[in-house]
Parts: C-alpha cells; structure tokens; sequence
C-alpha cells in the first residue's frame, strides 16, 4: 500500500484519536495546573456607641469579573499534585523522618487519601488481573472438552457476568452481602457472629470486591481463549498423544504456548480496567474502606465546591500509572513483533 493511500486510509481514526483522547488529555493537564479565584472579601467597620465592629461580605461583582478574566483560575503550577490530597510531599517527607519502622511509615502513608486510593487500586489490579486469565482459561478448558449439547448452555451461563450491567451486578451481590442477606446470614451463621458484617471490615470488604472482579472479568478472558482454542493446530497435539503426553504436557506445552499472544492482549485490557475501577465501590457503597482513584475523581467532581483541578490532577496520575503497568506487556510485545518479523 502506498504511503498515501495508506495515510488517508488512517485519517478519520487518526483524527477522533486526536479530537477525542489528545485534545481532552491535554485539557486535563492544562486544568490541573490552575486553581480556581477565592472569593473577593470586603471588610466594612460599623462603628457605633459601644464601640467599632468589622464585618465581611464577598463582593460578587469583583469576584465575578476575576473569573471572567481568568476562567482558567490561578497558575498554581505542580503544586496540585504535591498537597495533601495527591501526593503529599511534605506530608510524606514527615512521616519518613518520625518513622519508629517502615510498618509505621506505610501505615502514615495508608491514612493519606491519594495512598489509601492507591493501595486498594494496585491491590485490585494485581490480584484480579492474573486471576482473570487463570480463570478464562480454565473455564474456556473446561468448555471446550464438553459434549456438543452441553456447550450452549455452559457458554450462556458463563457469559451472565458480562451481559450483567457492572453497576447492578455490584447492587445485587451488596444487597447478598447485607446483614440480612443470604451470604450476610449464612456467613453469620458459619461463623456464629451475629455481629459479622462484610460491609463494616476493611478486609473483608476488600475481598468481596475483588471477589466481584474476578467475577464479572473472567467471562471475558473465556470467550478469548475459547475462541483461541478452536485455532490449536491438531496435528500438534496428535503427535504429543503420540509421543505419550499427558493431558497437563500437551496444555503446558502445546496449548498455553499458542494462547500466549491471546494471555498478553487480556493482561492489557484487564490491565487498564481493573486500574480504574469504579463501578464496585459505588455499587458496594465501599468508598470509606476502599476507595479507588477513579473514585477521587468521582467525588472531587460531586462535592459541594467542584474542585476541577485536583480531579485533573488525579486523572493525570491515573493515566500515569497506567502507563507504567502497561510499559513491560508492551515492551514485550513489541519485542516478539520485530523478533517475527526479522
């Protein structure tokens, strides 16, 4: 194809990539550097028999023209992703110095929101993400050994997490999870402590959503690898039953070596949603023991003062972090690309 062709051919993509993820991106960088004009005070002296009093009023109309003439807000600079609410330089330089142990310095770090938001986030990520792919692959497995007959329905009802929307799959495992629901019953019943709540326990409520997670991942991890494993080269596998391969030796070396492009597209995808998850915590009401980063934003855009800048801040340092979990899947892909190619 000549250059071209070839360029005009890309063009309509090109352009919404830029229209739409370029342009918003550097919006977000540009607004996390401002914060937004206090309001103008006006200090008046009432002075009367008794003596002399001061009061304050905001003065609407000056304050009104500030916007007007900076909509943007002040230049603050980086200083939004140093204060507490982001990175918390000095706030983390504090707990350094006065550490008794490196325990005590992470659980200092732990009580600051952006590193309460972080932990849950990379815990999420790590755990759900590579239990995902273990669990697609099992299921797809599974499925693939079954008779004809009882594929389609195997494969309807694997697929229920994701024909689920997020949100209400997440409201209908809170509400089971609830002192009065079934799993909320019947866990204080194993467990013989009416007290026993999922919702009150950091860690258990930890464990729920990435519960959830695998859950409502898997589905997608299955459909890739079931549709990979209808690509498994036969013959392959013929001359490893041949030479007495066991069912494990043909998977560990016949099969898995042929999903493995198929495993590092499903470390990407789940990569970047599990970094950003959000539904869960909203759903499972979960944002005093759990909060995410997409959860900041959220809740930086809903409060009473809308605070755009530190919710662009915390967009900036999302997308950061993602790019630095996807960097190693994406140098190794590129790799295998030019070693074929070569």
């Amino acid at each position: 194809m000549r250059h071209k062709t070839f360029l005009w051919f890309i063009l309509p993509s090109l352009a919404a990539m830029i229209l739409f993820i370029a342009l918003p991106l550097v919006s977000v960088v540009v607004q996390s550097m401002y914060i937004e004009h206090e309001q103008v005070l006006v200090v008046t002296e009432n002075c009367g028999p008794f003596g002399c009093t001061q009061e304050s009023s905001v003065d609407t109309e000056a304050t009104a023209q500030l916007r007007a003439e900076q909509p943007l807000g002040r230049f603050a600079g980086l200083a939004t992703y140093f204060d507490r609410g982001h990175l918390a330089s000095s706030e983390v330089a504090e707990a350094w110095a006065n550490r008794e142990s490196l325990g005590d310095f992470f659980a200092e770090l732990y009580n600051l929101p952006f590193y309460k938001a972080l932990a849950f986030t990379l815990t999420y990520t790590f755990v759900v993400t590579p239990m995902v792919i273990v669990l697609g692959l099992l299921i797809a497995l599974g499925v693939n050994r079954l008779t004809p007959a009882l594929k389609g329905p195997t494969i309807f009802v694997s697929l229920l997490p994701m024909i689920i929307t997020p949100l209400i799959g997440s409201l209908i495992l809170f509400w089971m999870i609830d002192a009065q629901g079934v799993i909320g019953k019947s866990l204080q019943w194993i467990f013989d402590d009416p007290e026993l709540s999922l919702k009150a326990s950091p860690p258990l409520t930890w464990i729920t959503l990435i519960v959830y997670g695998i859950w409502s991942g898997a589905p997608f991890a299955f459909v890739v690898f079931y549709a990979g494993l209808q690509t498994v080269n036969s013959d392959s596998l013929e001359a490893a039953m041949i030479d007495g391969a066991t069912k494990w030796q043909q998977i560990r070396y016949v099969v898995i070596p042929h999903l493995m492009p198929l495993a590092v597209f499903i470390s990407l995808m789940q990569l970047m949603d599990n970094f950003r998850v959000f539904e869960p915590v909203v759903g499972f009401s979960a944002q005093a023991n759990a909060p995410s980063l997409s959860y900041i934003i959220f809740a930086d855009m809903r409060s009473d003062i809308t605070r755009f800048n530190s919710a662009a801040a915390t967009s900036v340092l999302t997308v950061i972090g993602v790019t630095i979990l996807l960097a190693p899947v994406l140098v190794r892909t590129w790799r295998d690309f030019k070693g074929k190619a070569v």
